[in-house]
């Protein structure tokens, strides 16, 4: 059976100061030679004024965004980010993903093939729910900084995912079919390095484009399922024997069935991806 596309689709979801340097005036006599000086003196004022001014610029400090890529697939991902210096910022992401089926549901399904009903039967149940939160530190490695350019940004994610409905169908003694499901939480901790782009758009608007942000980690969790009928030994075994054969990629599992249910423990590395596009205001 195809389960492993399952899981497949539940992983789916850190001055410059310029000081005018006085002309040194000489005694000339003639009023000509004077004139000169203090239009020379004037001129270097003014150039040193200019280029203070484009060093101390500096822009709003406070970015508040929307994650426009992530609606579709039911993710609501907020993130603000606070201008330390030309060249650093800290920034904090909150994600949440209501209850709800698999995203993309039908296309996984696909990919599984209606012949497998089993799998198919089990992707319908399945229901999913998350949220995150990922601080990072943003390195802007451009000319303007201040929020603005390429960066690079070390991460941190605390992800919690909530699943639930995961169904499993045995034979029992009496060769019909029954069915038992499955509901739990995985924590996982992860730590990655985002590369991206950040653009002001006007005085008031911000595009951020998170390219790619590989991250890897840990993980821990549990799946439960209690049975509304006391199980035998050969049901007990069936059902430890689907839950064995239940592909986790990566993910160290332990499986135990006794006659009230069945419990899948779930321990191992945890890996993901960020990218996406964010919509954002300055203030």
């Amino acid at each position: 059976m195809k389960k492993v596309l399952i899981l497949s689709a539940l992983l789916l979801f850190a001055s410059l100061s310029v000081n005018a340097q006085s002309l040194s005036e000489r005694d000339y006599p003639n009023h000509f030679s004077n004139n000169l000086s203090i239009v020379s003196s004037s001129t270097s004022s003014l150039a040193a004024s200019g280029t203070y001014y484009e060093d101390s610029y500096k822009p709003k400090k406070n970015l508040l965004k929307l994650n426009l890529t992530a609606i579709p697939l039911r993710n609501y991902s907020v993130q603000f980010e606070r201008v330390l210096g030309k060249r650093v910022s800290i920034a904090i992401a909150y994600r949440n993903m209501p209850e709800g089926n698999l995203p993309m549901k039908d296309f996984i399904i696909e990919q599984v093939g209606s012949e497998d009903q089993e799998a198919v039967d089990a992707i319908n149940s399945f229901t999913l729910s998350n949220y995150a939160i990922t601080p990072e530190i943003r390195f802007y490695m451009g000319k303007k900084g201040y929020g603005r350019g390429f960066y690079i940004a070390p991460f941190f994610r605390n992800a919690s995912y909530a699943g639930g409905n995961l169904l499993f169908k045995y034979n029992d003694d009496n060769d019909v079919e029954q069915s038992i499901t499955l509901s739990g939480d995985i924590k996982a901790n992860t730590v990655g390095l985002l590369l991206g782009a950040q653009w002001s758009l006007s005085k008031l608007l911000v595009l951020d484009w998170w390219i790619i942000g590989p991250h890897y980690g840990n993980s821990k969790g549990e799946l439960i399922g209690s049975s509304s009928r006391v199980l035998t030994a050969d049901e007990q075994e069936e059902i430890r024997q689907n839950l064995e054969d239940f592909d986790i990629p990566m993910v160290k599992k332990t499986v135990s069935v006794d006659a009230g249910g069945a419990k899948m423990v779930v321990d191992g590395p945890w890996t993901g991806v960020r990218a996406g596009i964010s919509l954002g205001i300055k203030f």
